[in-house]
C-alpha cells in the first residue's frame, strides 16, 4: 500500500503516477474520500466514547434527579457508541479496500505500455546459425523435453524434463544458489502454498488474480514465485537491518494459470503452468532500495554471463509494471529460432508497498520502527533452458554445455539420443 501521508500531502503525485500507468485517477479520489471518512468516523467514535467514560465517573458521585438524568444519558450514549463503533469499523474496511486498489507510485519508469520499454544495453554476440532449430526440437532430440507426455498426464502447457534436461535445469538452479550464497544471500526452499493474506500482501490478488491457482477447500494459493513466501516470511515483525539488507534466495516450484494467453506461445516450455525458479528477495531501508535494485540486476547479468547467452536489459514502461513495483528492469535473452529477445529475468523495486501491507518494519537510528523496503529478482528459471539450448546448438545436432554448467552435468557436449 502507498503511504497515506504522501497521499494527503501530494495527491497530484499519485494521480500523475496513475496516468503514467494508464490507470484511472478516480482511484486516488476514492482513497482520499475514504481516508477522510475514516478519520471523521474514528473521531466521532472517540468523542462519544470519551463522553461515555466521563459520565460513567460522574454517575458514581451524583444523586437524585442529577443521577437519573446521567443514567438516562448513559443509555443514550451506549446506543451512540455502538453505532459509532460500527460506523468506524465500516469506514476502516472501506479505507482498506480503497487503499489496496491503488498501485505503488512509479519513480523513473518510462511512460507508456508494454511496447514502450527503453533498451538500456545489449550484451554478448548473437550466434550465426543458418537454420536454427527451436528448443523443443533440440530438446526432443536430446530426450530432454517431453511435452507430449506432459499433456497426456496433466494437460496442455505441462511437460517432463528428462535425462539431460532434468540435469541441465538442476545444474542451472544449483549454479544460481551457489552464486547467491557467494554474494551473501540466505538460500531458502520455500512453501508453494500460502494463505490469502500472504498473496494479498505482495499484490498478487489485484490485477494478477486471474493468474493465480486457488485451493478453495483449504483457502490456500499456489504461488507463481517464491517472492510471495519470502515477502511474508517477516510479516508482523521488526527485523534487524543494522548490518545492511536482509537477502534471501528462494528455490521453489511455481504455478501460473496463464489466463488469457490461449493460443500464445503454446509450443515448448516458454509459457507453461508449472516451472522451477530461484528468486532473489531483499528487505532493506527505503533509502537503500535504489542501489539494491541495481545490485539485483547485476546479479542477474552475472548469471546470464555464466550460461553464455546474449541478452539485452530493458527499463520497463510504467503501464507494464505490476501493482507493487515502482520500477522494473527485465533481461531478455536472444532466442535464435524466433530471431528476437524474450524475457528471462525481472527485478522490481517495490519500495515500502509490500512491507506496509505485511507490516514488516525495522528500527531507525533513533530506535523507532519504520516500514522496510522490499525488492525481488529472478536468478534462474526453467525458461532459461530455451536460450541455453538454442544459442549453444551445433550443426551436428549436439548442444555445447556452458563451461559453468559442465561440473553439474559431467560433460562438455549433449549428444542427440541414438
Amino acid at each position: 500500500m502507498i503511504d497515506l501521508r504522501l497521499l494527503r500531502e501530494d495527491p497530484e503525485l499519485i494521480r500523475a503516477s496513475q496516468r503514467l500507468r494508464g490507470e484511472s485517477t478516480d482511484l486516488v479520489d476514492d482513497l482520499l474520500r475514504a481516508d477522510e471518512e475514516r478519520r471523521a468516523a474514528t473521531q466521532r467514535f472517540e468523542t462519544v466514547r470519551a463522553e461515555q467514560k466521563s459520565i460513567g465517573k460522574e454517575v458514581a458521585k451524583a444523586s437524585g434527579d442529577e443521577r437519573a438524568a446521567l443514567l438516562a444519558r448513559t443509555k443514550e450514549l451506549a446506543v451512540e457508541v455502538k453505532a459509532a463503533e460500527a460506523a468506524a469499523g465500516e469506514a476502516d474496511q472501506a479505507l482498506r479496500r480503497a487503499h489496496l486498489a491503488v498501485p505503488n507510485v512509479t519513480v523513473g519508469a518510462p511512460p507508456g505500455g508494454e511496447d514502450d520499454f527503453v533498451v538500456l544495453r545489449e550484451v554478448g554476440e548473437k550466434p550465426q546459425i543458418a537454420e536454427p532449430r527451436d528448443h523443443l526440437e533440440i530438446g526432443e532430440a536430446l530426450r530432454a523435453i517431453d511435452t507430449e507426455r506432459g499433456a497426456k498426464v496433466s494437460g496442455s502447457r505441462f511437460y517432463f524434463l528428462t535425462g539431460v534436461g532434468a540435469l541441465l535445469q538442476l545444474g542451472m538452479l544449483q549454479l544460481a544458489i551457489q552464486q547467491a550464497v557467494e554474494h551473501g544471500f540466505t538460500p531458502s526452499i520455500t512453501p508453494t502454498l500460502v494463505r490469502p493474506e500472504s498473496m494479498e500482501g505482495t499484490g498478487f490478488l489485484g490485477s494478477h488474480a486471474s493468474e493465480v491457482y486457488r485451493l478453495e477447500a483449504d483457502d490456500l494459493y499456489l504461488v507463481g514465485t517464491s517472492e510471495v513466501a519470502l515477502a511474508a516470511y517477516h510479516s508482523n515483525e521488526i527485523i534487524d537491518l543494522n548490518s545492511g539488507p536482509a537477502r534471501f534466495a528462494g528455490w521453489s516450484t511455481c504455478y501460473r494459470r496463464e489466463a488469457g494467453s490461449h493460443g500464445k506461445d503454446v509450443r515448448g516450455i516458454l509459457r507453461v503452468h508449472q516451472f522451477d525458479k530461484v528468486e532473489m528477495f531483499s528487505f532493506c531501508r527505503p533509502e537503500e532500495a535504489e542501489a539494491e535494485h541495481l545490485r539485483l540486476l547485476a546479479m542477474e547479468e552475472e548469471m546470464l554471463a555464466k550460461v553464455e547467452i546474449p541478452y539485452r536489459v530493458i527499463d520497463v514502461a510504467a503501464g507494464d509494471l505490476g501493482s507493487s513495483a515502482v520500477r522494473k528492469f527485465d533481461c531478455e535473452a536472444w532466442v535464435p529460432s524466433q530471431g528476437r529477445y524474450r524475457e528471462v529475468t525481472s527485478t522490481s523495486n517495490c519500495t515500502t508497498f509490500q512491507a506496509r501491507r505485511l507490516n514488516v518494519r525495522y528500527r531507525d537510528a533513533d530506535g523507532k520502527p519504520q516500514i522496510a523496503a522490499t525488492l525481488n529478482g529472478t536468478l534462474a528459471t526453467t525458461r532459461w533452458l530455451i536460450p541455453i539450448l538454442e544459442n549453444h546448438q551445433q550443426p551436428d545436432g549436439s548442444v555445447r554445455v556452458p563451461k559453468a554448467l559442465q561440473p553439474f552435468l559431467g560433460r562438455e557436449v549433449l549428444e542427440p539420443a541414438r
